[in-house]
């Protein structure tokens, strides 16, 4: 990004944790000068047997903390920043609408935000603030090797039209997209799929 010539500041935090979440935000507003675009991106899951015998406590508070609640705390902290014209998107995803049994806690966040995406667009949107979502489907990101057997990684994203899972960088021009303020200055409330072909409805 600074060979591009634009600034980056890293900002590790706990999104789990409320006021590390709040912070990371009011301190990316003050080192960059401003904020026009929030991206909610983290995301854990944590495949598990099938039935919902098998679904712990500690396990849904780590999915639902960092997958829904720092969403919305992270949104409402940068409400101080944003203003007309800005954008707000969340990363939602092909389990929202076909979701896997192992991943119920997972899908069932991914299925939230879906949700909190047009409520907050409806509640937005007389603030000029778009707020949108993107939901990709099979993606080779480091979590797959990490949560998936040798088997299932031969397969994965096998079942989708396009027959192949996506590159991270497959994902980029649609959050770019929503982004922008101009390309889609009349787009909100809206979920684009990345998903191969995988349909989201």
């Amino acid at each position: 990004m600074e060979k591009a010539g634009r600034k980056a500041v890293l900002l590790p935090a706990d999104v789990r944790d409320e006021q590390e979440c709040r912070k990371m935000v009011r301190d990316a507003a003050a080192q960059l000068g401003g904020l026009d675009v929030l991206v909610n991106n983290a995301g854990y899951q944590h495949a598990r047997g099938a039935g919902l015998e098998t679904l712990d406590t500690e396990n849904l508070d780590r999915v639902m903390k960092t997958n829904l609640y720092a969403t919305f705390w992270a949104s409402q902290e940068a409400l101080e920043f944003l203003g007309e014209g800005s954008s707000i998107i969340n990363t939602t995803s092909i389990q929202a609408y076909q979701p896997a049994p192992p991943l119920l806690d997972y899908a069932s966040t991914k299925a939230a935000l879906n949700n909190l995406t047009v409520n907050l667009a409806n509640e937005l949107g007389e603030r000029g603030i778009r707020v949108n979502a993107v939901a990709p489907g099979p993606i080779w990101t480091p979590l797959q090797p990490a949560t998936q057997d040798g088997e299932k990684l031969e397969k994965f994203g096998g079942d989708t039209p396009l027959g192949r899972a996506g590159q991270p960088g497959e994902c980029a021009g649609a959050y770019v997209f929503l982004a922008s303020p101009s390309d889609a200055s009349y787009v909100s409330g809206t979920v684009l799929g990345v998903t191969g072909g995988k349909p989201i409805f």
